[in-house]
């Protein structure tokens, strides 16, 4: 059965999509949006009881959280490519993907909040700045291990460079380039075919 991806490219969805272009699995892309009522009928809460976007079909398999989607899709269709080829990979590959969500994400979440969804006179600059602070300390720390190799597992880009190059979409706004070797990472991963296809598809709508 294909794959099933809901959720539209503007929304964490684009990392599923980048996972299933980087492995070449033929999909359904079901353009739902994170407002879209349907998100709380009956039929979508079935797949994701939080009533949320992304989640994915994959042949009966569901799974919703999209950086949990993007490490079971690696497992399951890109073992010894986009994922693990052994157990000390697989726990690297785990390891990252914690660290992005916790924290760079938790970091990311608070800057898009600030300057995305507040109107400017709600922004409050402390937050803003604090958040710019934290997530600068945890940049450097994926800067330095950058220094010494070109993807953070193994020597070959997997599901935790894509995982934590998709969180750090707005590589500029975030402070990003004051890091050199993580600046070249990122742009090396972006540069990715499959990934300029899924974001043609975030610029699409």
């Amino acid at each position: 059965m294909t794959l099933k991806i809901y959720g539209i490219a503007a929304s964490r969805a684009l990392r599923n999509l980048w996972t299933a272009e980087e492995l070449g699995l033929p999909y359904e892309h079901i353009k739902v949006s994170y407002t879209d009522p349907a998100l709380k009928e009956p039929a979508f809460l079935a797949l994701n009881p939080n009533g949320a976007i992304p989640v994915i079909d994959d042949g009966g398999t569901v799974v919703f959280e999209s950086l949990a989607i993007n490490l079971y899709l690696a497992r399951r269709h890109g073992a010894g490519t986009l994922g693990a080829a052994d157990w000390a990979e697989e726990a690297h590959m785990l390891q990252w993907t914690l660290w992005t969500a916790t924290e760079i994400e938790s970091q990311t979440r608070i800057w898009v909040q600030q300057m995305i969804y507040l109107p400017e006179a709600e922004r409050d600059p402390a937050v803003l700045a604090a958040a710019l602070q934290a997530l600068a300390r945890r940049l450097a720390v994926a800067d330095g291990v950058l220094a010494g190799r070109p993807w953070l597992v193994g020597d070959r880009f997997t599901v935790a460079d894509l995982n934590l190059a998709s969180v750090l979409l707005r590589f500029k706004e975030f402070g990003g380039e004051a890091h050199p070797h993580l600046s070249a990472w990122h742009q090396r991963c972006l540069a990715r075919p499959a990934a300029q296809r899924a974001l043609a598809m975030r610029t699409a709508g």
